[in-house]
């Protein structure tokens, strides 16, 4: 469960981080996750979550939603049979937490821009 966020910082769980994270359907949380292209979504930066066999990977894409999904990863997300959710992270939160516990449900949030 998320329990809340702020520009550069989200409560998950009651622990708290000040880094770009991922959740894994097993409620793991990895900190400092940075992306190999910035601002930029890419397979490659989610790799681990995408093995991890989510059926739904949710991205926070930022406060005000600047970091963008490529469209490679799309692209696999959909032939994998993985239903892809990229919203700004206020709203991505709502929804994880929506389906947390319903679904097998990955995430990864970028907490700034």
């Amino acid at each position: 469960m998320i329990e809340s966020y702020s520009f550069g910082r989200i409560v998950i769980n009651g622990r708290e981080f000040s880094s770009d994270v991922i959740i894994y359907p097993d409620g793991r949380v990895e900190s400092s996750w940075w992306r190999k292209s910035g601002h930029i979504l890419s397979m490659h930066d989610i790799l681990d979550l995408i093995e991890s066999t989510p059926e739904v990977i949710i991205a926070g894409t930022g406060a005000s939603g600047l970091m963008k999904p490529d469209g490679e990863l799309k692209k696999y997300l959909l032939e994998e049979g993985i239903l892809f959710i990229a919203l700004p992270c206020r709203e991505a939160i709502e929804r994880y937490n929506e389906l947390a516990g319903k679904k097998k449900v990955g995430a990864c949030f970028h907490l700034t821009c």
